[in-house]
C-alpha cells in the first residue's frame, strides 16, 4: 500500500499538507514526499525507512510555501514525480500496483520515451511510468483514462497542476480516495481519518474510475464513475486505520464484528484472557471478548514510539527485527493462563512463530489459542504492493509439505469443510506451535464488512479476479476504444 494526500487552500497549505500526509504513515515505510505549488513547484523526497515522516520533513515544511500541494507515504518508489509535459508542468503521486509495467516500459522505449528515475533494485519508478503514459494522452484526463486502459493492476493518483488537483481512483476501486471540505478549502486523501483533526468534513467518497478536478472554486467531475467495484477487503481487516471509513463503513467496527464472528464459532476451550496482537488485532480481540463474555487484557504491549508494522517493510530482515523488538510481554498476565490471541492474518507465519508465540510460551502461558480475522492467504496480491511471492505464504508452505510439491489446483484447500483444509490448518498449527488455530470463514469476513461479496476483492483468499474490463488487446500506441 501507499497513502496519498492533497490540499487546496485559500492561504498557505503546507502545514495542513504536512500533517495530512503524516496521517498515512501506516501505509508505507520506504519514502515520503511532498510538493507545494506557489509561484513554482517546491518538492522534497526523503527515505523514511529508518525514521518517521514528521522528523524527516519538519524542517522542509517550514520553508515550503503555496496554496496547494500533494504528498505521499510510499511503500516502494520515490515520489512525487515532476514532469514538464505538453500540458504544462505537473507533479504526481500514486498508490497501487502495476503488474505489466515491464511491457509498458518497453512500449514507451519504442516510442522514444526515456526514464530518469529508478526504484530499488534498478527497475523503473512506477510513478514515473504512470506520468509518462498520462503525458501521451490528448489531455490530462484523457491521459489518465488511457493509463487506466493500459495497466494491469491498479492505480489511484493525485496530479498537481497550476490550475488545481486532479484526483482519480482506480477503475475497480481497489484503493480508497475521499474528499473533505472546510470553508471552501478541499483535501483529498487515501484515509478518511486524516481529515478528522484537520477539521475537514468528509463530503465525498470518490467512486471507482471517477476523476475529479479540485480548485479553490470547488469540485468538478471530469469522468463519471465506473459501474463495478472491487474494493480491497484487507483494508478493513488489517491495512486501514481504525478511525477510517471506506464506502461509509468504519474499520474499527468491522474488526469488532470479525472478532465476534470468531467467538460465535468457538466453543469448548478454557479461556482466561482474550488479547489482540497490537495494533491491528486489538479491535478483533475486543469483538471476541465482548461476544464470548471473557476478560480482554493486554499480555503483549507494543513499543509504539520506535517500531511500525512488521508486515510493511520490503525485506525479511527488517520485518524480523521489527517483530522481535516491538512487542513486550507482560509476564504476570501471561503466566498460568489460557490465552485466546486474535490477529488479523497469518502471512508468512515466521514472525508469529519465532517471536510472538515464543514470547508467550517463555512467559509461562498455559495454552495459546490463535484466532485469525480472515481466511488463509493463498495468493499474493495483484493490486496493491504486499506479499509478492506465493512461496512465502504459510498456507502454501503447508500445502507443499502435505502434497510434496507446489500444487497448482488448491481448490480443495479453499473449502473450509474439507479434509484437505483441516489438514492444512493442522500443519500450520504445529508449525507455529500453538494449542489450537482457527481462521475466519470468507462468508463471515464478508458479512462483517457489510458490502455485497461482488463489490469486494477477495483475490488473496479465493484467487478469483473480476472479468477483464476491456475485451480488446491493450496497445500503448493507441487508446483502447472499448468501454471501461
Amino acid at each position: 500500500m501507499s497513502g496519498i494526500f492533497g490540499v487546496i487552500s485559500k492561504s498557505d497549505c503546507t502545514k495542513t499538507l504536512f500533517y495530512g500526509v503524516d496521517y498515512h504513515s501506516h501505509l508505507g515505510t520506504e519514502y515520503g514526499g511532498m510538493v507545494v505549488l506557489g509561484d513554482e513547484f517546491k518538492r522534497q523526497i526523503h527515505n523514511i525507512s529508518q525514521t518517521q515522516f514528521k522528523s524527516k520533513f519538519y524542517e522542509d515544511h517550514q520553508h515550503m510555501k503555496g496554496n496547494k500541494g500533494i504528498g505521499v507515504i510510499s511503500d516502494y518508489d520515490e515520489q512525487p514525480i515532476y514532469l514538464n509535459s505538453k500540458f504544462g508542468a505537473f507533479c504526481i503521486v500514486t498508490a497501487g500496483l502495476i503488474e505489466n509495467k515491464s511491457k509498458l516500459k518497453d512500449a514507451l522505449f519504442q516510442k522514444g520515451i526515456s526514464f530518469s528515475e529508478v526504484c530499488p533494485g534498478g527497475g523503473i519508478n512506477t510513478t514515473e511510468l504512470i506520468a509518462k503514459i498520462i503525458s501521451t494522452g490528448k489531455s490530462l484526463v484523457d491521459g489518465i483514462e488511457r493509463m487506466f486502459d493500459l495497466i494491469e493492476g491498479s492505480c489511484t493518483l493525485l496530479i498537481l497542476t497550476k490550475e488545481g488537483i486532479y484526483a482519480a481512483r482506480d477503475r475497480r476501486g481497489y484503493t480508497p480516495l475521499v474528499v473533505g471540505e472546510k470553508d471552501g478549502e478541499y483535501a483529498v486523501a487515501s484515509e478518511s481519518s486524516s481529515l478528522l483533526n484537520l477539521d475537514f468534513k468528509l463530503t465525498k467518497y470518490i467512486d471507482s474510475g471517477e476523476i475529479l478536478f479540485l480548485t479553490g472554486k470547488g469540485m468538478e467531475v471530469k469522468r463519471k464513475a465506473a459501474n463495478d467495484k472491487q474494493i480491497c477487503s484487507f483494508l478493513w481487516i488489517y491495512t486501514g486505520f481504525p478511525a477510517s471509513h471506506y464506502e461509509d463503513i468504519n474499520v474499527e467496527q468491522v474488526r469488532e464484528r470479525c472478532g465476534a464472528a470468531l467467538a460465535k464459532r468457538d466453543s469448548g476451550i478454557p479461556v482466561d484472557v482474550v488479547a489482540g496482537i497490537p495494533d491491528s488485532g486489538i479491535a478483533h480481540a475486543i469483538g471476541y471478548a465482548n461476544e464470548a463474555q471473557k476478560p480482554y487484557r493486554r499480555p503483549l504491549i507494543k513499543y509504539t514510539p520506535g517500531y511500525g508494522r512488521s508486515y510493511t517493510p520490503p525485506d525479511q530482515e527488517t520485518r524480523d527485527l521489527v517483530a522481535t523488538m516491538k512487542l513486550l510481554p507482560v509476564n504476570d498476565i501471561i503466566k498460568g493462563n489460557s490465552l485466546v490471541i486474535l490477529d488479523d492474518s497469518i502471512v508468512r507465519g515466521t514472525q508469529l512463530k519465532n517471536y510472538t508465540v515464543k514470547k508467550l510460551w517463555n512467559a509461562g502461558a498455559e495454552a495459546v489459542h490463535i484466532r485469525l480475522a480472515c481466511p488463509p492467504l493463498m495468493y499474493p496480491c495483484k493490486f496493491c504492493l504486499s506479499t509478492r511471492s506465493i512461496n512465502e505464504l504459510a498456507a502454501r508452505k503447508a500445502i507443499r509439505a502435505l502434497e510434496g510439491n507446489d500444487k497448482e489446483d488448491v481448490s480443495e484447500y479453499l473449502d473450509e469443510s474439507s479434509d484437505k483444509y483441516a489438514q492444512m490448518i493442522e500443519w500450520i498449527r504445529k508449525d507455529i506451535n500453538v494449542t489450537t488455530l482457527k481462521y475466519q470463514t470468507i462468508d463471515d469476513m464478508v458479512a462483517a464488512i457489510g458490502l455485497p461479496k461482488e463489490k469486494l476483492c477477495t483475490y488473496c483468499w479465493s484467487g478469483q479476479c473480476p472479468p477483464k474490463q476491456n475485451a480488446c488487446k491493450k496497445d500503448i500506441h493507441k487508446k483502447c476504444a472499448c468501454s471501461a
